[in-house]
């Protein structure tokens, strides 16, 4: 294991040489290179959710649409199942001022025909002869990386297999991630939080941290328990207080309603967790902020959303809007920049984002940090196909997306467009349709829609979509018409 981390830390040392390499815009003379997509669900859900993993792995194939603009640049894409070739066609057909014919031949796509219910890692490490076919597919590996979903030890496992680094934190720095640890970095930099506890570990200790609550915050209502490692929302449960102690605990409303009180407390035991009060107003918002720190400790703003959320009491992403709110967009980026700050300190590479809850005041926003992603995440497609489509970026002093041509752009997105209907559409279904009713991307006028998740039609009735627009109307109203095309064309 020793071993393995050495080599490990070797091979991010490239990094640092790499990072004037590693941006979409701007590389059409730089030398060859190779990235290798592996887009694996390498943390902890529901097993509800397990059926999905073939396609949440090609959520990432807007990362085709982005790298192979640039000429220099060979993708290897890894799954776990065959990816439809018309749904790669689609995406080809996507990318705008592209010689497809190159970028077919600079695109592999390499799939493991494998059905389990396991992280894509997990699989790839059980195959030597499908390591060596990679490694002998990627051009000039010491310019090559991985790009993952998220970065822990079996991806740091298969960096060293393949001989390439990855572009993401060491997963010694995991605990940045998780909600113990998230609270106490918003602690450390001096950003607002809701008053909670960390690093729980028993169902007393919940007890304790909610009578703490209680007897600080007389006015809070419901307070928030959250397994450590948790991703969606999905290990969230909601206590409302009432006689207080251990019976109030135990009736806990778990977001996974597949979970009893009893499992949950015994993940709690395993896993940790916080609890916190859960903030509340008359107008409640769920902010995010999406940043990068580059292997030369350059911080970005990529981005803030504001995420859609469902489930049974509202805590589960289904989707966001870009950007946030003018009332606080600006002012969580601030809040992003510097949390970004500390983990570059801390030894932090890669994309992450922060969520955050805003409510409304007398007319002002308040919002509040809640939880690093150090991983991508639902927002992380959505607004790597729009900067592909329209060669923007973020604007993080005005809050705004700008194009190339200085447009403002907007989106509503989505991986959950769900109807138990969709399971009779196949993607050939979908596409036939998304073209006959023209749920497209126009280039000319840089707006459209744009499919992924596709192949979780059939598995679950959900597909997963982007809706660009110039204005937040326009956005929305392009996502309505879609859904509801979609919809007829179920029924």
């Amino acid at each position: 294991m020793e071993d393995e981390r050495e080599r490990f830390a070797e091979l991010q040392g490239r990094l640092r040489q790499l990072a004037p390499h590693l941006t979409i815009r701007g590389l059409e003379h730089e030398p060859e290179r190779t990235l290798v997509v592996v887009n694996s669900m390498s943390v902890p859900v529901p097993s509800w959710v397990t059926p999905l993993l073939p396609a949440y792995e090609e959520r990432f194939l807007c990362l085709v649409l982005a790298l192979l603009r640039q000429p220099s640049t060979h993708v290897i894409y890894v799954t776990s199942q065959p990816i439809h070739p018309r749904l790669i066609d689609y995406w080809f057909r996507l990318v705008p001022r592209l010689d497809r014919e190159d970028a077919r031949r600079r695109g592999k796509f390499i799939s493991l025909s494998d059905s389990s219910f396991r992280p894509l890692t997990a699989k790839m490490l059980e195959r030597p002869r499908l390591l060596e076919r990679i490694r002998q597919s990627i051009v000039a590996p010491e310019r090559s990386l991985i790009l993952p979903f998220v970065v822990t030890e079996l991806e740091r496992r298969l960096a060293v297999e393949l001989g390439i680094p990855v572009y993401g934190p060491d997963p010694d720095l995991s605990r940045f991630g998780t909600k113990t640890g998230s609270r106490r970095l918003f602690a450390d930099v001096g950003v607002p939080l809701p008053l909670g506890f960390e690093a729980l570990g028993s169902l007393r200790d919940v007890v304790r941290a909610i009578e703490e609550i209680r007897a600080r915050r007389p006015t809070c209502r419901q307070v928030i328990v959250k397994l450590d490692d948790s991703v969606s929302g999905l290990g969230n449960g909601i206590v409302t207080l009432g006689a207080g102690g251990e019976a109030s605990a135990r009736s806990i409303a778990l977001e996974d309603s597949t979970l009893s009180a009893d499992e949950f407390y015994e993940l709690v035991a395993q896993r940790g967790a916080i609890a916190e009060e859960r903030i509340a107003g008359e107008d409640f918002r769920s902010p995010s902020v999406q940043a990068r720190v580059r292997p030369d400790g350059e911080v970005e703003v990529l981005s803030t959303h504001d995420q859609i959320l469902g489930g049974p009491s509202g805590q589960v992403y289904v989707g966001c809007r870009l950007p946030a709110d003018p009332g606080y967009a600006v002012e969580i980026g601030r809040h992003g920049r510097a949390i970004a700050e500390h983990l570059r300190d801390a030894g932090v590479i890669g994309r992450f984002a922060v969520d955050f809850v805003a409510v409304r005041d007398n007319g002002r926003w308040s919002p509040f940090a809640v939880e690093i992603n150090l991983r991508n995440g639902g927002t992380s497609h959505p607004l790597i196909t729009l900067a592909a489509l329209t060669d923007g970026e973020y604007d993080a002093e005005a809050g705004v997306f700008r194009s190339r041509t200085g447009r403002l752009k907007h989106y509503v997105a989505t991986d959950d467009l769900e109807a138990d209907e969709y399971r009779r559409l196949t993607p050939d279904d979908l596409l036939d349709v998304a073209g006959d009713e023209h749920l497209v991307w126009d280039e000319e006028v840089q707006v459209g829609v744009a499919f992924h998740m596709v192949s979780a039609l059939a598995v679950a009735g959900r597909v997963g979509m982007t809706a660009i627009g110039d204005t937040p109307e326009e956005a929305q109203a392009l996502y309505d018409r879609a859904a509801g095309i979609v919809d007829a064309a179920a029924r």
